[in-house]
């Protein structure tokens, strides 16, 4: 998986896209790490750590919080190597699924009341 093309991709999707990809996402994780032998507390705890830095990234993208991580560090977070190799494919089958599922509404407005 090309890291910098995902970079593009996700950078090019309207806001409210941005937010359905990654509640999308979350869900995909979750079910990813049900896969596996046993109930693995470490790969449990990996998912439920990175589906609450995104639920928090989705809420800042909604909110339009000036503050959120760019999505550049946010795919690289999602899409680098990790020494946990375990880790590492439950985040890219993941984002596979996502990826070959998902669907932009090319979303272009979205009412800010500041």
């Amino acid at each position: 998986m090309n890291i910098q093309s995902e970079i593009e991709f996700f950078s090019d999707l309207g806001l409210v896209d941005k937010a359905r990809f990654i509640t999308r996402l979350i869900c995909e994780v979750a079910e990813e790490a049900k896969v596996g032998d046993g109930g693995d507390a470490v790969r449990f705890k990996f998912a439920n750590e990175m589906n609450q830095r995104l639920a928090r990234f989705a809420y800042q993208l909604l909110g339009e919080d000036a503050t959120r991580p760019q999505d550049d560090v946010m795919i690289r977070m999602l899409l680098g190597a990790r020494a946990d190799k375990n880790a590492q494919r439950i985040m890219q089958n993941a984002y596979r699924r996502v990826l070959t599922s998902f669907e932009s509404f090319d979303t272009t407005v979205l009412l800010n009341p500041h």
